[in-house]
């Protein structure tokens, strides 16, 4: 048995299981962002004799931990290069913390890479490969996964979609670049939302009385476009063309078999998000490859990144075991 551990911006996932796809147990918290890496190093602590209790383990059938940490990070030191959503990771020995703490191997893996490894293993990419896996939620990332192996470039990361400058005309600025997930991501579908609300668009978000200030989240935008409100279908409209133009890099650049789609911003659902944005593709994409990849959801739902540092570790550790 291995522990798998998801570390998000929002929430903490430790999971116990063999990493073959199937858990014994699973403990979620959220995390408190004010109480920075500490808060959450205090939460780790206090989970492993919480999910071995509840789930009928004992310590010793323990044989190592993964880490799918939501940030970069770097293979060569076993460190995290930074969080982007909580300050105080930079250059933290994770991977060394964690073996010393439980007394186990421990190896560290990037949340949408290990995500990636899980559904191409056990998920929507079974039996294909390369599998190019995206999560479109707060951010973007994405992982690329060849005959069941993070592919890691250096190891320092690789195929990080969500950082894909993509081309955006706002007047009076005109043609601007910026990041993939600053236009598509779910943070950025609210972000836009409101913007058109505050040039006095009609639409069925508009917010009222104390409420003015906030901003429709992401899934509030796809339940007004699926009745039809214009601010909804505009905002989802560029989100997914923003969307389609970096997937189509990707196919010119790596020709994957399947792209697998997960994070919440997935659950806009076959009309909202995958009918469009696989009609967009197709338009765009280098024809060549037009007849070689699916775009499909993926499979494996919020526990995902859990699965996959469960696989990470049964993979990494198993392997180094059997080489000594």
């Amino acid at each position: 048995m291995y522990l798998g551990i998801e570390i998000g911006g929002t929430k903490l996932q430790v999971g116990v299981g063999a990493g073959d796809g199937v858990l014994a147990g699973l403990w979620r918290e959220r995390v408190d962002v004010a109480a920075g890496p500490e808060g959450i190093r205090r939460q780790i602590v206090r989970s492993v004799p919480e999910l071995l209790g509840k789930s009928n383990l004992d310590r010793a059938q323990l044989r190592g931990v993964g880490i799918g940490f939501g940030g970069p990070v770097d293979d060569h030191t076993h460190t995290i290069i930074k969080s982007h959503q909580i300050e105080g990771w930079n250059n933290f020995p994770l991977e060394k913390w964690l073996s010393e703490l439980l007394g186990l191997p421990a190896v560290l893996g990037n949340d949408a890479d290990v995500a990636g490894l899980a559904e191409a293993l056990f998920g929507a990419g079974k039996g294909f490969s390369p599998v190019f896996y995206i999560t479109i939620g707060s951010g973007i990332g994405g992982g690329l996964i060849i005959n069941g192996e993070i592919y890691r470039g250096i190891g320092r990361g690789a195929a990080e979609i969500g950082h894909l400058n993509v081309k955006w005309f706002a007047p009076p600025q005109g043609i601007t670049y910026c990041p993939l997930e600053d236009y598509a991501s779910g943070w950025a579908i609210s972000r836009k939302a409101k913007e058109a609300l505050s040039r006095g668009v009609k639409s069925s978000l508009q917010p009222s009385g104390t409420d003015s200030d906030l901003s429709p989240s992401a899934e509030e935008v796809a339940r007004a476009a699926a009745k039809g409100d214009a601010v909804g279908l505009v905002v989802l409209g560029h989100a997914q063309s923003h969307l389609a133009d970096a997937i189509s890099h990707v196919i010119g650049l790596l020709c994957p078999r399947r792209i697998v789609i997960g994070g919440g911003v997935s659950l806009m659902g076959e009309k909202l998000l995958f009918q469009p944005l696989r009609e967009m593709v197709a338009e765009r994409v280098f024809k060549p490859f037009a007849d070689c990849y699916e775009i499909v959801p993926a499979a494996l739902g919020e526990e995902v990144v859990v699965h996959g540092a469960l696989a990470l570790a049964r993979k990494r550790i198993d392997y180094k075991n059997q080489s000594q």
